[in-house]
């Protein structure tokens, strides 16, 4: 005959156990969402938004360097 409990019967036995353990990765979980959603995605975007405008003024010096070095050749007059 086996000293254990059979799984799931009683209080403490491995049923209540494995669904305490559950909830409480339910409950981290909804924190790290929470945590993702509050501080991560809105760093995120700030950062990003920062990155895009430095990229598009790089851009536009990148493009005036190219117009002054090779001036367009001139265009025919229009009939």
């Amino acid at each position: 005959m086996s000293s254990y409990p059979p799984y799931g019967s009683g209080p403490g036995g491995l049923g209540q156990r494995i669904e305490e353990a559950i909830e409480l990765i339910e409950m981290e979980l909804r924190h790290a969402a929470a945590y993702v959603n509050d501080a991560v995605i809105p760093q995120v975007r700030t950062e990003s938004i920062s990155a895009l405008r430095t990229i598009a003024d790089s851009m536009r010096k990148f493009a005036d360097r190219l117009d002054q070095n090779h001036p367009q050749p001139p265009r025919p007059p229009n009939p």
